[in-house]
């Protein structure tokens, strides 16, 4: 590991560990796509590609960052092994995560995703679940296949990745069912079941956990970066909501306050709903219901929300998991370079702009 960084710069050493470890995790996700078998005749091949190996192929080389599969290397060398170690593990995630917001854009009738139309706009949307269910099979496939591991890591890694896709799933029905039916008695601790079981898992807590089993990791160091992820985890997606109504309009562009245009049920408006007075709460509940998207009209839910209390909660609520996650850490038994990037990541997840 060689990522340096100003560490007076909230989040610098893990920001620079992303950026070295990006070219590696995309050179590793360029040679594992998943391919027609060999022997496939040549027409029938050329279907496939279009409808169905190409289009996946394509979104997974347009990721963003590469946090979570950076992550899974950082959890392998936390435990003092080579992170090449954890490549098809890192892999497998991040084809979790394409078909997840491949699936994600259908169920939501999103428009764009990454700056370009959603794979069921361009595809039509049978083609495109089909390709999201295949990304889901590459997840098992490219850890059950890979022989460098030894055939008991294979089997505990393809577990973990099968109760993070369940926990994943369960967050997912919540989140859906809620809007589905209308439904605003949510209180904090459903909002905090449901995104820690759509967010915490996959993002931060099942990529470190898995990591460090490619690397062999021992019970208690698995059982640190597990409480560690999971409370890290949970305040990336609070300073996510944060960020999309209280964040800069200009670095969110279009994607600024649209939960509340899209009515999210977010810790913030969980918040806001159960400590406005009568008034208020039914002029945010309006709001939310319009799918509006009028500058004067956002601003006013934004408004109500931060009225309520809500932004300072949300806010202090991020900062406390991250000062307990890495409590977690520092008492753990882990290699002391990966465990300052740990460290930064906990920061930047919470202090990032963007």
């Amino acid at each position: 590991m060689t990522a340096t960084a100003d560490s007076g710069a909230p989040g610098a050493l893990f920001a620079a560990y992303l950026g070295e470890k990006r070219p590696q995790i995309e050179a590793f996700l360029a040679t594992c796509a998943p391919a027609c078998v060999p022997g496939t005749a040549e027409a029938t091949r050329a279907d496939l590609n279009r409808y169905l190996y190409q289009p996946l192929a394509r979104f997974t080389a347009s990721g963003g960052k590469r946090t979570r599969p950076a992550l899974a290397l950082l959890g392998c060398e936390a435990v003092g092994a080579d992170p090449e170690a954890a490549l098809s593990t890192a892999a497998a995630i991040e084809y979790f995560q394409s078909a997840a917001l491949i699936h994600d854009d259908v169920a939501d009738k999103s428009e764009l995703r990454r700056g370009e139309p959603c794979t069921y706009v361009t595809e039509g949307t049978g083609v495109a679940i089909n390709i999201g269910d295949l990304g889901l099979v590459n997840v098992l496939a490219l850890v059950l296949r890979d022989q460098k591991l030894p055939a008991a890591t294979r089997a505990d890694v393809a577990e973990r990745l099968v109760q993070m896709e369940e926990r994943t799933l369960e967050g997912q029905a919540l989140d859906l069912g809620w809007v589905r039916d209308g439904r605003w008695d949510i209180s904090v601790e459903d909002y905090l079941y449901m995104a820690s079981h759509k967010t915490a898992y996959y993002s931060a807590a099942v990529p470190l956990v898995t990591g460090a089993l490619c690397g062999g990791g021992a019970p208690d160091q698995l059982r640190a970066l597990d409480e560690f992820g999971m409370r890290a985890g949970l305040a990336f997606q609070l300073q996510d909501d944060l960020l999309n109504l209280v964040g800069n309009a200009e670095a969110q562009g279009k994607d600024f306050r649209s939960d509340i245009t899209e009515g999210k049920r977010t810790l913030l408006v969980v918040w806001a709903l159960a400590h406005l007075g009568d008034l208020q709460r039914d002029e945010l509940l309006h709001i939310l219901g319009r799918k509006t998207t009028d500058a004067a009209e956002l601003a006013r839910a934004v408004e109500l929300i931060d009225a309520s209390g809500a932004v300072d909660y949300v806010r202090g609520y991020a900062r406390e998991l991250v000062a307990d996650a890495k409590a977690h850490l520092v008492r753990a038994r882990l290699e002391e370079t990966p465990r300052d990037v740990l460290l930064s990541m906990a920061d930047f997840f919470v202090e990032r702009a963007g």
